[in-house]
């Protein structure tokens, strides 16, 4: 059985997506942080991992980019899951009963629209997660209180569900990377995530992002990360994607030509995108 080390407990939007793209009988370990995560990768403690790198509304998670490249960790794969947010309270609590909302912090900023709305008194108290914010009202019996998460956190923990989809951007989605140690190799590999510096000269970046274009290869996400103590100097992560495998294989000796340091992240599948709230 393979051991999935994730951010959270069970419950949590990050077991939703490991469950989902294994398939298959897993072994949860659950961790209270992204670098705990990574630890027990990189030592060989758990086969892979799930770590969420960005949601379609509160951006990237820049510190997640970095831990991969400090633990040297491949990317496998990926995962797409439509992120549907569900008012949940201790079983006979009233909407007029709650001064408190409990959630992760991400959560909450998804649903403040909702929440200014029908609740714009209540104290707002970020947890660890989603599935964390629900164990907590439901084992502490607060009957003043809700918390905000997936169905799965409130079937798991037995809360009563008050409200679905509070989230304001109903085409919410998060991307969760597969982590492992060592790269797995796969035919069916169609996209890249990359890692370069280029110098600090007009055009330097536009030089690399053109060997792409020039090779028919899509480039679907840049983000730049700032390198530690190196003022106005940053990393440049992106993914690519490709319809014919030689284009690829033709544009990297190209870009190695132009970036003074390139990381091959991992090269894997195109994810999938999972909708409905049971896919969260």
């Amino acid at each position: 059985m393979k051991r999935i080390a994730v951010q959270g407990i069970v419950g949590s939007f990050h077991e939703d997506a490991a469950l989902k793209y294994f398939d298959e009988q897993i072994e949860v370990v659950e961790c209270k942080t992204f670098t705990s995560v990574c630890q027990l990768v990189d030592t060989d403690q758990v086969d892979f991992a799930v770590m969420a790198i960005e949601n379609s509304i509160a951006g990237s998670l820049l510190k997640n980019y970095q831990l991969i490249r400090d633990y040297h960790l491949r990317i496998i794969g990926e995962i797409f899951l439509h992120i549907q947010m569900n008012l949940m309270v201790v079983p006979g609590v009233k909407p007029g009963d709650i001064e408190d909302i409990y959630s992760h912090p991400i959560a909450l900023q998804q649903c403040m629209e909702y929440i200014e709305k029908y609740y714009p008194h209540t104290e707002l108290h970020e947890g660890m997660d989603t599935a964390g914010a629900a164990k907590l009202i439901s084992e502490s019996r607060y009957l003043n209180a809700a918390a905000i998460g997936n169905l799965r956190s409130a079937e798991i923990y037995q809360l009563e569900i008050l409200e679905t989809g509070i989230e304001t951007n109903k085409k919410n989605y998060t991307r969760f990377l597969i982590l492992s140690k060592h790269g797995i190799p796969t035919e069916k590999a169609n996209k890249a995530s990359l890692c370069f510096e280029v110098g600090h000269f007009y055009g330097s970046l536009a030089r690399v992002l053109n060997v792409f274009a020039e090779n028919e290869i899509n480039l679907s996400k840049i983000q730049s990360v700032p390198i530690i103590g190196k003022p106005n100097e940053y990393n440049f992560h992106i993914d690519i994607e490709w319809e014919k495998l030689e284009n690829y294989e033709r544009a990297i000796p190209q870009v190695l030509k132009r970036v003074s340091s390139l990381a091959i992240l991992g090269e894997y599948e195109r994810g999938k995108l999972y909708v409905g709230d049971n896919g969260n």
